[in-house]
């Protein structure tokens, strides 16, 4: 017998729950989720801006030093005196406000990161009055699994775009590097100067690349996402090992959404083990350079 609260009066594990329950519960945990994604990207905006207003106030800072170097030592003689005195100003006063802002959006990211922390108890809260053998809980673990795909994903494509970024540098230093070289006779210092620094850039961009594998693990996070996917749509539709051996007797709902949870978990404990290999070969790379 099920009572209200989900528990099981004669001590067996919960498996289900009233529907009246069940979707009260998956309604509030809906909400908490979607009043936690809310506070995130507030708190992530925040953050965001927070970086602006600092490298605009280092910015303004380096303008206004330079500015008042200039005007201390009154190299811009030949122009008017408004113009020297009103730049140095106008950068001083972004300054100010750059520092102002800076300090006022401080107060404004502890605030949002106490929301978010209050946030994330009472979504664990409320997901935690779901019975986990329960179809729900299991239903809910499936639907977050879709985020686990997105965050893969994001992963993958930031990696591929790094790896894409070094690999044009590659490509294009070298072509340049040897044009260079080519073009000059010697006597050019500013030709030679571009062709060493072309080159120690190159190296330096083989080298990141070769030491990050920003490809293998863009490659790695792509295939977990596509598989977790893969098997999404399985459990969904009762495909391939999802339909079960016999067709007149296939699997119920709670066996397929316990299945995935297998499949998932495997899938990111492989994931981990290949990031793992990859830290590890870098490793053993860089001590064996050493």
């Amino acid at each position: 017998m099920v009572v209200s609260s989900g528990v099981f009066v004669d001590g067996n594990p919960p498996e289900y729950l009233p529907p009246v329950e069940e979707r009260r519960l998956q309604e509030e945990y809906r909400k908490k989720v979607k009043e936690f994604d809310q506070i995130e990207v507030d708190l992530r905006g925040a953050r965001t801006l927070q970086r602006i207003f600092l490298l605009s106030a280092l910015g303004a800072s380096a303008l206004a030093f330079l500015l008042g170097y200039t005007v201390i030592i009154g190299l811009w003689n030949s122009q008017p005196l408004f113009t020297r005195y009103a730049g140095l100003i106008i950068v001083v006063c972004l300054w100010v406000g750059m520092c102002r802002l800076f300090w006022v959006n401080r107060n404004a990211i502890t605030v949002k990161s106490g929301a978010l922390r209050n946030a994330l108890q009472d979504r664990q809260t409320a997901a935690a009055q779901i019975p986990l053998d329960s179809p729900s809980g299991l239903r809910i673990y499936r639907e977050a699994s879709l985020d686990i795909v997105e965050q893969y994903r994001k992963g993958a494509g930031r990696n591929r775009r790094v790896h894409n970024f070094f690999q044009v540098i590659i490509i294009t230093g070298s072509i340049v590097t040897s044009s260079l070289a080519a073009m000059n006779d010697g006597n050019g210092a500013v030709l030679r100067f571009g062709t060493v620094f072309l080159s120690g850039f190159v190296g330096i961009s083989a080298g990141v690349t070769g030491y990050f594998k920003f490809r293998e693990r863009g490659y790695n996070l792509q295939s977990t996402a596509d598989e977790i996917e893969k098997h999404y749509n399985a459990s969904q539709f009762m495909l391939d090992e999802y339909a079960g051996s016999d067709p007149s007797n296939p699997p119920s709902e709670g066996e397929r959404l316990r299945m995935f949870a297998r499949f998932v978990e495997r899938l990111k404990e492989e994931q981990r083990k290949r990031e793992l290999q990859l830290e590890q070969s870098s490793s053993a790379s860089e001590e064996h350079a050493s």
